[in-house]
């Protein structure tokens, strides 16, 4: 086709020319490698207006604080009326445990209870597994009163170790509980109730009696309390319903 030929000068005018080459120059695309053949190069910059907000900078979860314990010895002095002449072990036989707790209200506290000394150690361990697991202890510190040392009632809910008396048991001749050997240790009574026959101690733990409904502070088979004894070769009172009871020799 040779129109445009015959058509071109016609139409030729000062304006036509550059009209025409912006439009051939669109149309027609390069070729490749006429920069690499000429030896030039171009460079196409691009700049970018799109601003982002500033990444806030991480931070790590809270570390719970490092379980702080120790392991003392005791005198007839620090024990008060939880130790007579005539007990079952004397207190060079027994130690001063304090460990971390967390309480009910998930904060960290200190706790102290007084054990025989060969299970000074066990003791710590198991403990500092519930305060790593963050399992409530409501409060824990030696018998020392002789209101406390009578009182079974325990209505501040205390957990305790080391207490020179006879077992709670309506049904059998008076014997020494293992807690005057430092050997047993009661936890959240309230919560952990023990039924003697028809009697809830401490009566305070009567709505804790139906032990299917799970709460925070309880002894459950499978529970962080239950495994945390078990670890250390303590054995739990369920068998005989003292739920609050942890000891040696399951008795």
């Amino acid at each position: 086709m040779t129109w445009w030929r015959d058509w071109l000068p016609r139409v030729r005018t000062s304006w036509t020319v550059p009209i025409l080459v912006a439009l051939f120059a669109t149309t027609v695309p390069a070729c490749e490698g006429d920069d690499a053949a000429s030896g030039s190069t171009s460079t196409t910059t691009s700049t970018s207006t799109t601003t982002s907000a500033p990444v806030p900078p991480l931070t790590a979860s809270p570390v719970p604080a490092p379980v702080q314990s120790s392991v003392t010895v005791v005198t007839a002095a620090d024990l008060g009326a939880s130790w007579r002449e005539g007990c079952p072990v004397g207190p060079a036989d027994l130690r001063m445990v304090t460990v971390s707790l967390v309480g009910f209200d998930d904060r960290d506290h200190t706790g102290r209870i007084v054990v025989h000394a060969d299970v000074a150690d066990s003791v710590v361990e198991l403990f500092g597994q519930l305060y790593g697991a963050r399992f409530p202890v409501r409060t824990m510190r030696p018998i020392f009163t002789q209101a406390e040392f009578e009182d079974i009632e325990t209505p501040d809910d205390n957990s305790s170790g080391f207490s020179c008396r006879n077992a709670v048991n309506s049904n059998a001749a008076p014997s020494w509980s293992q807690h005057a050997f430092g050997h047993a240790i009661d936890v959240n009574p309230i919560e952990n109730p023990y039924l003697d026959g028809g009697r809830v101690i401490p009566a305070a733990g009567a709505p804790f009696t139906d032990r299917s409904q799970v709460r925070a502070g309880m002894a459950v088979e499978g529970g962080v309390l239950v495994a945390a004894f078990r670890s250390v070769g303590w054995q739990w009172g369920a068998t005989f319903a003292d739920y609050q009871h942890f000891s040696t020799n399951g008795r």
